[in-house]
């Protein structure tokens, strides 16, 4: 019988070579493909940063794809990348929003893109070093079932994969701790077996996101006050691009009393200011939803566990359909700083039920 050919997703990185190399041990016939997304720092940038797109990234996977004995090639996603990572990045900045570039990343550019010219080349899956597990369910739908070590779980920033990415999809990493994994490198002789951890965003080395807008070109939001809830002016602020929900540091407002951001009207170019408490919320709203072990509420409700960030523990709550192609979370605890922009994931048991994206607040 033909063996099934996968095409993976190696990013340079311990993760993605171990996923390679136990694909190979299942009996697929493995191609290595590193995506060129963002690869204009210099080296020596790429290196210190852990990045996982960077030219580094191309050398190292290039030497583990020689040492595992399976193809490797490099793809040219930069276009793809422009318009469905950066360019909304960006905009959702200028709109007052954080978004979450990686979530974008995954669904568009490592899935959609890479499974589109994978299939064109004959391959029947692709697969990611990812921390997460892919099921079918006894319904017959696709879900993500968390990875066996929560500590590195990875299946928030994955929950708007579609069926049909999930059906071509194979994860073998979600099945292993990252200790495991990286023992199986040292074992197996690989460069990498001790390369750190690509850092949040690739195409931002310094973090310093504001700058990189301020540098793109695109007309900036310039400097506004900083109000309270009921509108009375109480500074002034750099610009609505600086600021986050929740956040409390580079505020420079003396007011006798810690301070946060409790919300960004970019129709007023106003930051909205108020105590601790203020930035907590027992509900959202959310929309540009995807479903995974759920075929969606239908006009209904379910219970769930929400995580609202990456690094959120999740919370119990009460998710139903508002009927506008929007849905309604009602948390059995107000949560602290719920960020539109941001992923809101849903999870029953292990299993990813579905997700969408933070709304702002109605006003």
């Amino acid at each position: 019988m033909e063996k099934k050919k996968v095409v993976i997703g190696m990013s340079g990185g311990v993760d993605s070579s171990v996923a390679a190399w136990l694909l190979k041990e299942q009996g697929y016939d493995v191609i290595g493909v590193t995506m060129q997304i963002w690869q204009d720092e210099e080296n020596a940038v790429q290196e210190e940063n852990g990045g996982c797109c960077g030219l580094s990234a191309v050398e190292d996977a290039r030497r583990v794809a020689g040492q595992l004995g399976i193809p490797y090639y490099v793809m040219n996603f930069k276009r793809e990348f422009q318009t469905n990572v950066i360019d909304y990045f960006i905009g959702e900045y200028l709109n007052g929003r954080t978004p979450n570039p990686c979530i974008a990343c995954n669904r568009y550019v490592k899935w959609e893109s890479l499974l589109r010219r994978s299939l064109a080349i004959g391959a029947d899956y692709i697969a990611t070093g990812h921390y997460a597990r892919v099921e079918q369910l006894p319904g017959g739908r696709y879900a993500l079932r968390k990875s066996v070590t929560a500590a590195k779980d990875q299946t928030y920033a994955l929950y708007n994969l579609t069926q049909e990415q999930l059906s071509r999809t194979l994860m073998p990493v979600g099945a292993y701790t990252k200790e495991e994994i990286r023992a199986m490198a040292e074992q197996l002789g690989l460069q990498v077996a001790h390369k750190k951890d690509s850092q949040e965003i690739c195409f931002i080395p310094d973090h310093d996101y504001a700058r990189f807008i301020e540098e793109s070109g695109n007309p900036v939001p310039p400097e506004g006050n900083f109000v309270d809830e009921e509108g009375n002016v109480l500074g002034r602020h750099k610009g609505i691009i600086h600021y986050t929900i929740g956040q409390r540091k580079g505020l420079n407002l003396s007011m006798g009393h810690p301070v946060f951001v409790t919300a960004i009207r970019p129709e007023t170019n106003e930051v909205v200011i108020g105590t601790g408490q203020d930035v907590f919320t027992d509900r959202l709203r959310c929309g540009n939803l995807n479903w995974m072990a759920m075929d969606g509420l239908n006009g209904g409700e379910a219970r769930v566990t929400a995580k609202i960030r990456y690094s959120h523990k999740g919370a119990p709550c009460l998710v139903r359909d508002l009927g506008d192609g929007t849905a309604e979370c009602m948390f059995d605890e107000p949560q602290r700083a719920v960020t539109p922009g941001q992923a809101v994931v849903f999870y029953q048991g292990d299993y990813v039920a579905g997700g969408g994206t933070i709304l702002p607040f109605a006003k």
